[in-house]
């Protein structure tokens, strides 16, 4: 209890700060804190064979054990809604088999994550297996007797040295841990147990899972099936040097009757999620040539199976990255996804290279902040069921059959219909520097009077290779609740805007994206609501990179919040979990070869110019941005003379907000600063 102690202190002392002493009706109808617990969303959308409904992940926050669950439900394409599971447990990756009659998925639902059938005829579920790891990327076999999947697989390896002489029943120390990986730990995992990533089958009426591959590769990523039900196609870095190669993947098929495994692919750059056509005749996949650049774009490749031809560019027209490829029923196209400008797009595309987009109103899933991305699925007869995008709702499902278009779901009119959000608005706005047009969007307060004087926060991406997009996200609601107008936007390095857009920053990060983010404060500074005595920074990740890089540029900002940043490139690299990718992509060599390059970019370089308050926040169990980047700014800021703060997330990686408490304690921290320090510039 003691460790958690100062996460419970802020809501009794940041709700008195961040929410007026009003319990009037009013103040109930704005967005709160404890309404993230409220928060539904549909995701991994599965359309019955027949195409006559879908099976969905039914998402919900539970508030006992602060955990982010799921359960299945099934909508008609007429929204009627019932639920398949339900309970206190996470159902997820719902998978079809061939005929229609069985549902395959995952779920903790007995104390494990095991495989489940759902049958159609029964109404019955149950779970299949008892599995001592974690399965992913469940697939049938085209007869459907098989279940493939992949599982990490524990490898025992004895520590090199063993302590003599201790006595029986000892309380001696807990032994030392020996470290010999390349990649030794991952955010959101932690230290990386000894083992890899491996290739299952289980027979689909039950019985014993049986290891396809062995070697000392992980096996992991989408898997496909031949069309004879013999093979099984997948993506793999197989190369003894794959730690020095870490993009370097390419297609294999094992077989499913001695494991013997066959090579598809050969090229210098990744190969990965494969789907065979429903004729069994071909294969689809995404890819690039790699130019080791921060920012490639996926592309897609269609290649016949009998090694007859060549693999075909389908997408080489397209200045927007692949991805969620799916095949047409005939073999005949390939639907697939791709962001653009902030929106997710559906399009379908024949093998002779005519393209149709069919939507780009998917998206969603982030209902933290306002990412782009989103997914869908299709049915045979060429119907869309896809998570909707839309800025004052998390993730709904649309049905698009024809030109014809019908919303499923609702799961938030119980929780939200009665709310009075924050307004979303589009902007576009010039970039002093390159011949570039810059997409933002502003959220204003509830009740917004445009003849008021308001306070500005300008709120950053990660990534930085990411895009925001116009959907609902919590904590901008949460902002704009408590009197804040919020931007955020899309400045140069972000995806969705084509390939020159976001290599603008290769090797060159932050730079050019410091400079859109002020030319969007003007531009709303311009509108003539904003009180520039109220400016306010924050951001997360490259966001938060941006931010310290912002307070030691200019000191416009009354307060900032730098959030899970990188402030030392230098120690950024040797202490991330992908450092191995990291040095070379996002910089020209190692470290130590070009210290003068690292540490030019590096906001630690520049501390001592900053005169904003600044307070930082971050996970203690982030291995992507390390808890270490963090202190280092905190104690460089405090010799500065720099007024501070850090607030450390117990037990929390990357995404601090996957546990919904830590969303709000993360948005309470922000407001709690920004209100502090509200009259003091």
């Amino acid at each position: 209890m003691k460790r958690f102690l100062p996460l419970l202190m802020v809501f009794a002392t940041t709700n008195a700060v961040a929410q007026p002493a009003d319990t009037s009706a009013a103040q109930h109808q704005l967005f709160q804190l404890e309404d993230v617990f409220q928060l539904e969303y549909a995701s991994q959308p599965a359309v019955h064979p027949d195409g006559s409904y879908t099976v969905f992940v039914r998402n919900y926050m539970d508030i006992m054990s602060d955990r982010r669950l799921g359960n299945l439900w099934r909508v008609d394409h007429q929204g009627e809604m019932r639920p398949l599971t339900g309970g206190v447990a996470n159902d997820h990756s719902p998978t079809w088999s061939p005929d229609g009659s069985v549902l395959a998925f995952v779920s903790n639902r007995t104390g494990s994550n095991q495989i489940h059938l759902y049958w159609t005829d029964t109404r019955d579920h149950a779970p299949m297996t008892r599995l001592t790891g974690s399965p992913s990327q469940l697939t049938w076999s085209p007869d459907g007797q098989w279940l493939a999947f992949t599982m990490f697989t524990p490898q025992q390896k004895s520590a090199p040295v063993k302590l003599p002489g201790k006595p029986k029943g000892a309380n001696w120390a807990e032994p030392a841990i020996y470290i010999d990986k390349d990649n030794y730990r991952f955010d959101g995992a932690g230290y990386a147990a000894d083992g890899y990533t491996q290739i299952y089958v289980v027979p689909a009426a039950g019985g014993t899972p049986r290891q396809l591959t062995h070697d000392e590769f992980n096996h992991g990523g989408q898997l496909t099936w031949t069309g004879d039900s013999k093979h099984i196609i997948f993506s793999a870095n197989r190369r003894d040097d794959a730690f020095h190669q870490p993009n370097n993947s390419e297609l294999y098929q094992v077989s499913v009757t001695d494991g013997a495994i066959v090579q598809l692919t050969d090229r210098n750059g990744p190969d990965r999620s494969p789907q065979v056509s429903p004729d069994g005749k071909k294969l689809a996949w995404l890819g690039y040539d790699d130019g080791y650049m921060s920012y490639q774009l996926t592309h897609l490749y269609v290649m016949e199976l009998d090694g007859k031809s060549s693999p075909k560019l389908l997408t080489a027209d397209l200045d927007y990255a692949v991805a969620n490829v799916k095949w047409s029923a005939d073999s005949k196209g390939v639907y697939y996804s791709f962001d653009r400008e902030g929106k997710g797009v559906i399009a379908y595309q024949t093998l002779t290279g005519e393209r149709r987009e069919l939507t780009d109103a998917m998206g969603g899933l982030s209902y933290t902040r306002p990412y782009s991305g989103g997914t869908y699925d299709v049915s045979k007869h060429g119907d869309l069921v896809y998570t909707l995008a839309h800025p004052y709702r998390p993730a709904d499902l649309m049905l698009q059959a024809g030109t014809a278009t019908r919303q499923l779901t609702q799961l938030n009119e119980d929780a939200l219909a009665h709310k009075t959000l924050g307004r979303v608005e589009e902007i576009w706005y010039d970039s002093q520097h390159g011949d570039y047009k810059i997409q933002g969007w502003i959220a204003y307060p509830p009740n917004f009077d445009p003849q008021q004087k308001y306070p500005l926060i300008l709120e950053i991406h990660g990534g930085p290779h990411t895009a925001y997009a116009g959907s609902f996200a919590a904590e901008i609601q949460l902002m704009a609740a408590n009197g804040y107008v919020v931007l955020y936007t899309n400045p140069r390095g972000s995806t969705s805007y084509g390939e020159k857009f976001a290599q603008e920053i290769h090797h060159n990060y932050p730079s050019k994206d410091y400079t859109d983010l002020m030319d969007g404060v003007d531009a709303v500074i311009a509108k003539g609501f904003i009180d520039e005595q109220r400016l306010y920074v924050t951001g997360g990740s490259g966001g938060g990179v941006l931010t310290a890089w912002t307070v030691s540029h200019t000191d416009r900002f009354a307060a900032a919040v730098v959030a899970k940043p990188v402030i030392n490139w230098y120690s950024f690299v040797l202490t991330a979990d992908s450092y191995n990718y990291f040095s070379k992509y996002w910089f020209p060599g190692k470290p130590w070869e070009h210290q003068e390059h690292y540490m030019k970019y590096s906001p630690i370089s520049y501390v001592g110019q900053v005169k904003t308050p600044t307070m930082l926040l971050t996970g203690d169990a982030d291995y992507r941005t390390p808890i270490s980047e963090t202190e280092q700014y905190y104690q460089a800021l405090k010799l500065a003379g720099v007024k501070t703060a850090m607030v450390r997330v117990p037990d929390a990686p990357h995404g601090i907000a996957n546990r919904p408490s830590n969303l709000m304690a993360k948005v309470a921290y922000i407001l709690h600063w920004f209100n502090e320090h509200a009259e003091q510039k």
